[in-house]
C-alpha cells in the first residue's frame, strides 16, 4: 500500500493539536527517545520547544557529527528547460507568467555541465520545469547520459514519472531523483495547482516509491514553506521520509525544506515561516530522523546557511544559477526563483573550512568502488 493511501492529514493535526499543550519533559523525553512516533515528533515542533532550541540544537549537532562526520556535500543544479504546461501560483516557470522560455540542446546542456566540472563539482542536479513534449523522457535520459561524462553523481528533480521512465534514467545512469510534495496539506495543494499534470496530489507523492521501484538509490522529498502551515508540513515530511524509509530500504533518504523565495508572479507565502521557525524544525528534522541527509538550498542568505550548517545539514548547492544556460549566459532566461546565497562554490567552500567542516564536491563512495575495480584488475 502507498504513502498516499496510508497518509492522514487528519492525524497530523491531532498530534501538533496535543502537541500544543507540550511541557519541557515532553520535549526532552522526545530528544531521548529519537522522536520515534509522529506524536513525539510534534512535540519537537511545539511552543515549548521553541523555548528550548538551544538544548534541541545542541542535540541536533551531536546527532549529525555522530552520523555524517563534519563534512558538507556540495552540489550545483543544472537547469533544462523552464517551458512549462503546470499553473502554479507561487513558482517562476508557471504557464501564463512573461518570462522568456529556454529548453537546452544537448550541447547546451554539456557547455552548462563542463563548466560546472571546471568548478570542482561532480555532482550535478538537472532540473526542469513540466512539459511532456519539450522536455520527454528521451531527452532527459540523453542528458542524464551525457552529464555522467563530467560527473560521477547526476539526480533528477523533474516531472513526476511512472516506473518505465524512472527505468529509463536509471539505465542512462541516473543516481538519485528529488521530488518535493511542495505541500501535504491537499485543501492548500488543490489552491496552489490550478492547472497541468502536477494537479495529480496523490499521483505526485507517490512518485518517489516508484523512482525506487525502477531502481534509484537516492531518494529526495521535500516542501516549500510558505504554502502551509510549517509544522503540518514539517511533520508530514518525516512521516513520508520514515515510510520511504522502510518500504524503499534499498534507497538512502534525503529531506529539504527551501522557503519560498521572490519569483515572477510575484507571490507572497500565505504562511511565512521566521528563521527561529526554520531552525527549530532543521534541529527536529535531525532528531527524527538520524540517517537521512538534510540538504540546504541557495534561498537562505549566506549568513544564516553559516549558522545552520553545524545544526544538522549535510548537503549544500553552492554557486546556483535558477535559469536554464544561466552559467553560460546569465540573463538570457527566466529564473524560477530569486537567490540569497550568491557566493560561488570557492567562497562557500572557503567559508565551510572556516567553519571547521570539509567541503566535499565528489561522490567519493563512487570513486573508492572504481579505484578498488582497477586495483582488482592490475
Amino acid at each position: 500500500m502507498s504513502f498516499a493511501k496510508v497518509f492522514s492529514p487528519q492525524a497530523i493535526a491531532r498530534a501538533l493539536e496535543r502537541a500544543e499543550h507540550a511541557k519541557a519533559a515532553d520535549v526532552r523525553a522526545a530528544l531521548d527517545s529519537g522522536a520515534p512516533d509522529a506524536a513525539s515528533f510534534a512535540a519537537l515542533l511545539s511552543p515549548q520547544a521553541a523555548s528550548m532550541l538551544e538544548e534541541i540544537a545542541q542535540a541536533a549537532h551531536r546527532a549529525t557529527v555522530a552520523r555524517f562526520g563534519k563534512t558538507i556535500a556540495l552540489y550545483a543544479p543544472l537547469y533544462l528547460s523552464n517551458d512549462c504546461v503546470c499553473t502554479c501560483t507561487y513558482c517562476g516557470f508557471s504557464l501564463g507568467l512573461d518570462i522568456t522560455r529556454k529548453t537546452l540542446r544537448i550541447d547546451e546542456v554539456m557547455r552548462e555541465a563542463q563548466l560546472l566540472a571546471g568548478q570542482g563539482f561532480r555532482n550535478l542536479l538537472l532540473v526542469s520545469s513540466e512539459h511532456p513534449k519539450l522536455v520527454p523522457p528521451s531527452y532527459v535520459a540523453q542528458c542524464v547520459r551525457e552529464t555522467k561524462r563530467v560527473a560521477h553523481y547526476v539526480a533528477l528533480e523533474i516531472a513526476a514519472a511512472e516506473v518505465p521512465e524512472y527505468r529509463q534514467y536509471v539505465e542512462a545512469g541516473c543516481d538519485g531523483v528529488v521530488l518535493y510534495q511542495e505541500t501535504y496539506d491537499p485543501e492548500v495543494y488543490a489552491r496552489h495547482h490550478q492547472g497541468g499534470p502536477k494537479k495529480r496530489y496523490a499521483w505526485r507523492m507517490d512518485a518517489l516509491e516508484r523512482a525506487a521501484e525502477a531502481g534509484v538509490r537516492h531518494l529526495g522529498a521535500g516542501v516549500l514553506l510558505g504554502l502551509a502551515d510549517w509544522r503540518f508540513d514539517g511533520l508530514a515530511l518525516i512521516e513520508h521520509a520514515r515510510y520511504l524509509q522502510r518500504h524503499a530500504w534499498r534507497s538512502v533518504v534525503n529531506v529539504s525544506l527551501p522557503r519560498i523565495n521572490p519569483a515572477a508572479g510575484d507571490y507572497t507565502p500565505a504562511k511565512p515561516v521566521s528563521d527561529a521557525q526554520f531552525v527549530q524544525l532543521i534541529c527536529a528534522l535531525r532528531i527524527a530522523l538520524p540517517m537521512a541527509g538534510i540538504v540546504l538550498s541557495t534561498r537562505e542568505t549566506a549568513a544564516l546557511r553559516d549558522r545552520l550548517v553545524p545544526l544538522g545539514i549535510t548537503h549544500m548547492s553552492a554557486g546556483s544559477s535558477t535559469e536554464p544556460g544561466g552559467y553560460a549566459e546569465p540573463g538570457t532566461s527566466g529564473e524560477q526563483f530569486h537567490l540569497e546565497d550568491v557566493r560561488s562554490s570557492v567562497v562557500v567552500a572557503h567559508a565551510l573550512r572556516e567553519l571547521g567542516y570539509d567541503p566535499v564536491f565528489k561522490d567519493w563512495e563512487l570513486m573508492a568502488a572504481s579505484a578498488q575495480t582497477q586495483t582488482a584488475g592490475v
